[in-house]
């Protein structure tokens, strides 16, 4: 009997250890991102414990590009982007992949200016702020293009979003802005105007997690457990934008409970994405093989 009991218990501590061991082999994932209104579903998840039930982490940057480059550089397993930093990574690396979308821009991303158009096509020169190897390329190139603007009398000034949001409105000088959500905020009370957004403009940019072949082929059964934990904050940011708020706002610049409301209406959540983005998507030429929908 005695036996039995001490065999019954080996099993036991044997079976504990076992899974205890698995579970510290589980390889911590990174994802690289930065302060977007768009990734809030990651700092929610961050913030009420599900990611670190997934063995997940969050790497936080200062900004698109420098996100972009710790995943170059193999020191995160995934990252957030959009379709700019997406092909500048196939580009580079030829080794990444959407595995889920999370948002577009509606409104999000935008141009200020502490001049009027009138005072922008007479200005000799014009100083224009953005993070160069970013979305805001695109968006300010589009910008200037739609405006006639010529780009001979723009200098170009490459600043990640914290450094820009501290600059100063100096009206002896023609500023340009290319900029977002929550950033915004604090440019437009210095006195900086919008003049122009992905609101207005035929301008779609995608918010997506990407991630290595390997990584998604290895971990895909703790993506998808990761998608239904984005998917949950996701609703829970849409019915208690009040609580979520409690949650994100400390990687979104401590801003007001009344902004994050207003930054909110600035995106729409495309997690569980129809057919016509789809459609849009393919047409972009980005790899859908592995998306989680």
């Amino acid at each position: 009997m005695m036996k039995s009991i001490t065999l019954f218990f080996l099993i036991l501590w044997l079976f504990i250890m076992g899974g205890c061991m698995q579970q510290t082999k589980e390889k911590k994932l990174i994802i690289a991102t930065n302060s977007w209104i768009g990734y809030i579903p990651l700092f929610y998840a961050q913030s009420t414990g599900e990611l670190q039930k997934l063995h997940i982490t969050l790497s936080l940057n200062v900004s698109l590009a420098e996100a972009s480059n710790i995943y170059a550089m193999g020191q995160a397993d995934m990252v957030t982007t959009t379709q700019h930093e997406y092909f500048t990574l196939q580009d580079m690396t030829h080794n990444i992949f959407p595995i889920m979308l999370i948002d577009k821009s509606y409104g999000g991303d935008m141009v200020l200016s502490n001049k009027s158009l009138k005072e922008l096509h007479e200005a000799k020169k014009i100083d224009a702020y953005l993070e160069i190897d970013s979305i805001n390329a695109e968006i300010l190139k589009s910008f200037l293009n739609q405006q006639k603007i010529k780009s001979s009398k723009i200098n170009f000034i490459n600043k990640d979003q914290e450094k820009i949001q501290t600059l100063e409105n100096i009206p002896t000088q023609a500023i340009l802005i290319t900029t977002y959500s929550p950033y915004n905020i604090t440019l437009i009370k210095k006195g900086f105007i919008e003049l122009s957004s992905t609101k207005e403009e035929n301008l779609l940019v995608l918010d997506m997690l990407c991630g290595k072949r390997s990584v998604i082929e290895k971990e895909h059964k703790r993506l998808q457990k990761l998608k239904k934990v984005l998917d949950k904050a996701i609703d829970e940011i849409q019915h208690n934008p009040k609580v979520s708020y409690t949650y994100v706002k400390s990687y979104l610049n401590n801003i007001s409970y009344e902004e994050y409301q207003k930054a909110l209406q600035n995106i729409r959540w495309i997690n569980k994405p129809k057919s016509i983005l789809l459609q849009k998507i393919d047409t972009l030429n980005i790899k859908t093989e592995y998306l989680l929908r």
